[in-house]
């Protein structure tokens, strides 16, 4: 009945508006008629006082002025209201019946046809139940956090909104999603590098020391998590190390494979620390795995897989052992070995390597940094 009541009320002051203007009569000349006179009698006596000598000649022109643009303004005004006023009477009449009947017709007619007033508002809980093609991102988000206010624990939940929260925008949530996701779930390279992307999101694309100290804590679990070097670069950028993140972002280019989808902006990131620098290849001498390896792959067991990916390292070493001077392989091989955690065999081969290559300046420094990063220097 309130909703009634209220659109009642709305109605009756739209007419209203409607016939206010409507219901005013002319009275003769009106304000409007006063001004002018007083405005032409106070020129009179402007033209007086000049005259005896009361005012310069240069005050009386200047009110002179100004009261003959009150005169002008005033006249101008009734004009206006004259012709207003002046209206005939059929079409003041006309309007007014518009107003008082075919408004609220109209209104009446076409709530009837399209609203719903006897629809109940839908609960929250009922809305949220509705399937997921017919719900918004935020109720889902309101879902999930409900259910995370009352089951703080539960880890699962937590990591299941934080990448929510980073399309979203809202990086404080992101962050304190991710960390709790790790105080409960357990660190890994994946958590930790993940964390510490949404804490340089939360400072505008800052590598500060909390976020640094992340990406450190994912490279010791796993020295060629991608996410982590990069940022890792970026930190040494902005910490006024250009040579470092060029050694960083350097190794990622070399080891990716030509058609990364990540090759883009690491190489953007290179050039700005290395304006000069040519573009670096793809390892290409020797190829990777067919889409049929990696449909394969996933049918495997994670042993089945650890044993295949030992067996293409182990393949890798052989032939370098037969071609030695394959610069590439070896860098492939030293990482293969770290990340496999092997890194006895990581530093066996990057000796190997320096072995071969000589006095080469160049190929030695790239050989030195992988291993710096990779940690099996020495």
């Amino acid at each position: 009945m309130s909703l009634y009541l209220i659109l009642a009320l709305m109605t009756a002051a739209a007419i209203f508006a409607v016939l206010w203007p409507l219901s005013r009569h002319p009275k003769g000349e009106g304000n409007g008629g006063h001004d002018v006179a007083v405005y032409r009698d106070q020129l009179d006596e402007i033209e007086r006082d000049r005259k005896a000598g009361l005012i310069a000649d240069s005050e009386a022109e200047a009110a002179r002025i100004e009261i003959s643009r009150r005169l002008l303004s005033a006249a101008d005004a009734g004009a206006v209201r004259d012709k207003v006023m002046t209206t005939p009477l059929w079409r003041r009449r006309a309007a007014a019946i518009v107003a008082l009947v075919l408004l609220p017709i109209v209104a009446i007619t076409l709530y009837g046809r399209w609203g719903s007033p006897q629809l109940p508002g839908a609960p929250l809980a009922g809305r949220l139940d509705a399937p997921l093609a017919n719900r918004s991102i935020e109720s889902m988000v309101a879902q999930v956090e409900a259910h995370l206010e009352k089951n703080p624990n539960d880890g699962q939940g937590w990591q299941v909104v934080a990448p929510v929260y980073m399309r979203m925008g809202r990086f404080n949530d992101a962050v304190r999603a991710r960390a709790q996701t790790i105080r409960l779930l357990g660190s890994s390279a994946e958590r930790e590098a993940d964390l510490g992307e949404a804490q340089v999101a939360a400072a505008n694309g800052v590598v500060t020391a909390d976020a640094k100290a992340t990406f450190e804590r994912a490279l010791k679990q796993d020295a060629s998590n991608l996410k982590a070097q990069y940022f890792s670069g970026l930190a040494a950028e902005q910490d006024g190390k250009p040579e470092e993140a060029a050694r960083i972002w350097r190794g990622i280019l070399t080891s990716a494979p030509a058609n990364a989808p990540f090759r883009p902006l690491i190489q953007r990131s290179l050039a700005r620390v290395e304006p000069n620098v040519r573009e670096v290849e793809p390892n290409t001498s020797q190829p990777g795995p067919t889409q049929e390896d990696m449909a394969a792959a996933q049918q495997l067991t994670p042993e089945q897989r650890q044993e295949m990916i030992r067996g293409m390292v182990d393949r890798l070493a052989e032939r370098l052992k037969a071609d030695a001077s394959d610069f590439e392989g070896w860098l492939r091989l030293v990482r293969a070995y770290a990340v496999m955690g092997d890194r006895d065999k990581a530093r066996e081969a990057a000796q190997s390597a320096r072995n071969t290559i000589g006095d080469d300046a160049e190929k030695r420094k790239r050989l030195d940094d992988l291993a710096k990063g990779l940690g099996i220097e020495g």
